[in-house]
């Protein structure tokens, strides 16, 4: 029957249910035996099946990785389940930030405020807390400050595979 999963689908999933990070494509094909235009469509066909079936999980895939994830659709209930506080809108601040983030990276809090025109150690420091913005390294230049740029958890909130996909 169309709907359902193949063995080795049912194989990748056991793989990413079991592992608590995002698993490299290459390291999942490897595992499967399988080579990687195959587990990439195996992967796809898995993807499809969840979205079809509107389960309660779903396969998130960023830059050639692949992690299980909630369905936002069932997010209210898991919350509750863990007593997870309500994610807040992000404010117009953290909003103008995240913006020069992602389209700057890597950047500095200095490239940053210089461009908002205003401090924004606050809005910054808010976004790491949030897990949305990580430090990439340091500046080699004077002091070496800090590089930011967007986390995986960036991509994960926002449903994108990569920060390609905003640019199209």
């Amino acid at each position: 029957m169309p709907g359902l999963l193949s063995e080795k689908e049912k194989m990748l999933e056991a793989m990413l249910f079991a592992s608590p990070d995002r698993v490299p494509l290459a390291k999942l094909a490897e595992a499967l035996g399988c080579d990687i235009p195959v587990t990439r469509g195996l992967l796809a066909h898995l993807g499809e099946f969840y979205t079809r079936e509107q389960s309660g999980i779903q396969l998130h895939e960023a830059d050639d990785t692949y992690r299980l994830c909630t369905n936002p659709a069932y997010y209210p209930c898991v919350q509750r389940l863990l007593q997870l506080r309500p994610r807040r809108p992000l404010s117009q601040a953290l909003l103008e930030t995240l913006a020069v983030v992602v389209f700057k990276q890597p950047v500095t809090k200095g490239v940053i405020e210089e461009i908002r025109g205003v401090n924004s150690d606050h809005s910054v420091n808010r976004l790491v807390e949030y897990g949305l913005v990580e430090e990439k390294g340091r500046l080699d230049a004077p002091g070496r400050p800090i590089l930011f740029g967007t986390s995986e958890e960036f991509l994960l909130y926002y449903g994108l595979k990569n920060v390609d996909e905003l640019m199209k």
